[in-house]
Parts: C-alpha cells; structure tokens; sequence
C-alpha cells in the first residue's frame, strides 16, 4: 500500500471515497457537488488530502482530509481531520492508521505543531484508533458549534 497526496488530477479516484464518506453520515451523495468541493480545496491549497492506494492496483483503499487552522494562544499552525474513509474491503488493514501516520509525519516536516480529530461520542472504534495514534482527549477546552444554515 502506498499514501499519496492528492491533486486535482486525482479527483476521479476520491470523489467517490469522499461521497460514501458522506453517505455515512446521512448525506446526500451530491457526486457534482462533493466534485467541485474537493476540487476547490485542492486547487485553492485548502485541504490536504491523503489517498491509500493498492500497490499492485493503484485501487483507492482510503483518503484522509486535513485542513490548516492556526491558533492565537500558540501562535502555531495545526491540521484538523476532517474525514477519513476506507473502503469496506480494505477495513482491518491498518489503512486508516498508514493515512493519519502519513499526515503526522508531514505535519511535522511542515513545522505544524498540532493535529486534531473530532468524532461522534458513539463512535468507539474511531476514538480507539485515534488513542491509539497518540491523541487524547483535550480537557482544557469545550466545542461547540452555531449552524447558520
């Protein structure tokens, strides 16, 4: 398995990843709308997206998206997951754990000082990994959220 990072020219391949990423949330599949919107955080450099692929089919097993944020209490660059996916043939062989040791390893090159996950409270397989990767959960700060659509 090899992690590659993804540009515009492997939206063919992440699209669909990305749509059942959604899919499992309760989204709507959206293939147009989840294609520009992938496209725009690529070409505008507003994600950085990670794609596990088979080494002898070049078959798409997973992605992982983070995007920058910035903290004014540390004045420091961090990256948030905001989705990972594996394809369900290729769960229990650690693809998940390859994409996020991946991003930590370019986080670090990069200078970033911080990575965040968030995930449901019911989702114990999800917070077992992320424990396992090394974070934890932070007790110093509360999230909350304002939907304004």
């Amino acid at each position: 398995m090899r992690i590659v990072q993804a540009d515009v020219d492997h939206l063919d391949e992440v699209t669909p990843l990305f749509i059942k990423y959604r899919e499992t949330y309760g989204q709507l599949a959206k293939p147009e709308a989840s294609r520009r919107f992938l496209e725009a955080r690529l070409v505008h450099e507003q994600a950085i997206i990670l794609v596990a692929e088979d080494d002898d089919t070049g078959k798409a097993l997973g992605f992982c998206q983070f995007i920058p944020s910035f903290s004014a209490l540390t004045l420091s660059a961090s990256w948030v997951l905001k989705g990972i996916y594996v394809i369900e043939e290729a769960r229990r062989q650690l693809v998940a754990d390859k994409l996020i040791n991946h991003a930590k390893n370019l986080a670090r090159e990069a200078g970033i000082e911080r990575m965040t996950v968030m995930t449901g409270e019911d989702n114990i397989a999800a917070q077992s990994l992320y424990r396992s990767l090394g974070f934890s959960n932070d007790h110093d700060f509360m999230y909350f959220a304002l939907k304004l659509k």
